[in-house]
């Protein structure tokens, strides 16, 4: 068997490389972290064939004292801690000290840099072959310039697995993107084989950030954002959150800071899924750039070398904070907020989106009475957010069973393309609510409507679902879930650590409805269950929420369940194809989305109504040229 031995700086410095240097998008984002710790308030990133020859960082920071230059390239060697309270309460960016003796063992590796004291800068010299460095003087402005050259020169087999300049010069790019989301008050530059590809000023104002924003993420992102800022229990989420109709097939648009750090996190992602639940389409993947402000104490940054992932002391707290926080923003957005967003488009303007409660100026204002003659076919008068009448989940469906009864039309009425044709009489400035008012039915499916910005097509079924289940979702909410006893209790075989769950989380089951026991070390049995899920898969539904107590401390799979029967409910039960509407009728579908929680999503993520702008129709028929 070999003898033990110590492994020489530079091996371990390599090995160290492996963890941090994956390619050079990896060194740019140490550097640039550097920068931003040092207090620069500009950065400049010089990249040379996507990073492989050159890469050079330089800013205007406090710079580095000459005399700590060779330090500074010596492994866990660190301005940033001292002790193990300032390890515990990490406020920097970097913190190890492992980057530059990492980076320097496989590259070729200068460092010049100044300080306000100093009369001239100095530069120091490694390459990964001997590491020893050579210093010498040098000119420079205050701050530090790093240039790091023919990386993985001295261990090939890295080298090979690195793909193309355009691939590596993208992660670079994506890497100086979320540097810049992250730092508003600081400008950054990016060049690539001297040719600039991102100059960004320091933002100061929210027009500014909202310009960087739009410059990094699109401007279409920002057009469709809701701006959102909330604080509670010594925590602040501020930030920017996509509506749902400008959802991705990737989630390539997901940006989430820590105190400035971006990370990715599951208990992060679970939370942000689980307030975009039925909102989204199938598969589709929401966008954000959010920032999460807490004491640094209380999140544990010294989990990966990347420095990716994070671990928070009550994670259970931050993930209902962030969920209860989006899910709010989400359900005030109103049809306002995304008129506003359409009319940016095609107009060319910016908006400025917020999330307020309540119902939106201008739709709170215009009420449409419901006429004797709509509340005898069955449709439920509207009188804002509020019904008349208390609405309980358990008589939904027989209520709007009524909906549709007489509502078919025969075979020559179907045949009409439009009905109910008719012109409104325009309204004083201000006055007119979002959605406009009603003027056609178009083949007993979609209403048609005009406001000031243009025309607007409503899907009247997938507009009235929402209304009706954002309805049975409050009615359920104002009662207590009721549980039903099992004839026959259900017996279940699990693991140990499962069964130990229903023991320490035994009143969370009893609040969601679930009556559960350990019979045995590894047999539990079901004696009750929601009544609303009785016909249910209860033995999946437990298990599932016990993967959800192991994986998040907490589950809302009752509440999915719940939502998604209730769903079908209103599905079922919300105003079908080919049922002829009143103007009077339409007028108040369109009054109640505008008051109705999350108005422009069915319950299966399909947008309720879109909107056609006059510029867009000027364009489709060529007029003004």
């Amino acid at each position: 068997m070999p003898h033990i031995q110590l492994l020489s700086p530079r091996l371990a410095n390599q090995i160290a490389a492996g963890e941090v240097v994956e390619r050079p998008a990896s060194v740019v984002k140490e550097l640039v972290e550097n920068a931003l710790d040092a207090g620069a308030g500009r950065v400049d990133v010089e990249i040379e064939q996507g990073g492989t020859k050159l890469i050079r960082v330089r800013d205007d920071g406090f710079g580095i004292a000459e005399t700590d230059l060779p330090l500074a390239l010596s492994r866990h060697a660190t301005s940033k801690i001292l002790t193990l309270d300032d390890l515990e309460a990490v406020a920097s960016l970097g913190f190890r000290g492992e980057a530059l003796a990492s980076i320097s063992s496989v590259s070729r590796l200068t460092l010049t840099s100044r300080t306000e004291q100093q009369e001239a800068a100095a530069r120091v010299e490694v390459e990964g072959r001997d590491m020893d460095a050579r210093i010498s003087p040098a000119a420079h402005p205050v701050g530090t310039t790093v240039e790091v050259r023919d990386l993985f020169f001295n261990t090939p087999a890295r080298r090979k697995f690195l793909r193309t300049e355009k691939t590596e010069f993208n992660h670079v790019e994506e890497c100086v993107r979320r540097q810049a989301l992250s730092r508003f008050d600081t400008g950054f530059t990016l060049r690539h084989n001297q040719r600039v590809v991102q100059s960004l000023r320091p933002a100061e104002s929210d027009l500014d950030k909202e310009r960087r924003i739009g410059s990094l993420c699109g401007q279409q992102f920002i057009d469709n954002a809701v701006v959102i800022d909330a604080e509670a229990t010594g925590l602040r989420l501020w930030g920017w959150v996509a509506l749902p109709t400008f959802s991705r097939s990737q989630a390539d648009l997901q940006y989430f800071f820590v105190n400035g750090r971006v990370i990715r996190d599951k208990l992060v992602a679970h939370a942000v899924r689980q307030a975009y639940r039925d909102v989204l389409y199938n598969n589709r993947h929401p966008a954000f750039v959010l920032y999460l402000e807490v004491d640094p104490a209380t999140v544990d940054v010294n989990v990966h070398p990347t420095k990716h992932e994070v671990r928070f002391r009550d994670g259970r707290l931050v993930h209902d904070f962030i969920f209860r926080t989006l899910h709010r923003a989400l359900a005030d957005v109103r049809p306002d907020d995304h008129l506003r967003g359409a009319a940016a488009q095609s107009f060319g303007r910016e908006p400025v989106v917020e999330v307020s409660g309540g119902v939106p100026e201008g739709g709170g204002g215009v009420q449409t009475p419901w006429p004797e003659t709509a509340a005898s076919n069955g449709y439920p008068v509207s009188q804002g957010a509020q019904p008349q009448q208390e609405w309980r989940a358990s008589d939904q469906m027989a209520f709007y069973q009524s909906l549709n009864e007489g509502g078919g039309v025969s075979s020559g009425q179907a045949s009409a393309s439009v009905s109910q044709v008719s012109v409104t009489p325009p309204m004083e400035e201000g006055d007119e609510p979002p959605l406009g008012y009603a003027v056609a039915q178009l083949h007993g499916i979609y209403i048609l409507a005009q406001n000031r910005a243009g025309m607007i097509v409503v899907d009247m079924h997938a507009a009235h679902e929402r209304i009706t289940y954002e309805r049975m979702k409050r009615a359920l909410a104002e009662q207590d879930i009721k549980s039903q006893p099992l004839l026959v209790p259900l017996s279940m075989a699990v693991s140990q650590k499962e069964a130990a769950l229903t023991e320490t989380h035994g009143d969370e089951l009893q609040q969601l409805g679930l009556q559960i026991e350990r019979i045995g070390p590894e047999t539990l049995a079901v004696r009750q269950i929601p009544a609303l899920l009785r016909g249910a898969d209860t033995e999946q539904l437990v298990r599932d929420i016990l993967a959800d107590l192991i994986e998040h401390g907490q589950s809302d799979r009752v509440e999915a369940v719940t939502h998604e029967l209730l769903g079908t409910m209103a599905c079922h039960g919300s105003v079908r194809a080919n049922r002829q509407l009143t103007i009077p009728e339409m007028n108040s579908l369109l009054r109640d989305m505008e008051a109705t929680e999350r108005s422009g999503q069915c319950n299966h993520g399909r947008p309720t109504w879109t909107l056609m702008t006059m510029s867009e129709l000027d364009k489709l028929f060529l007029r003004g040229r």
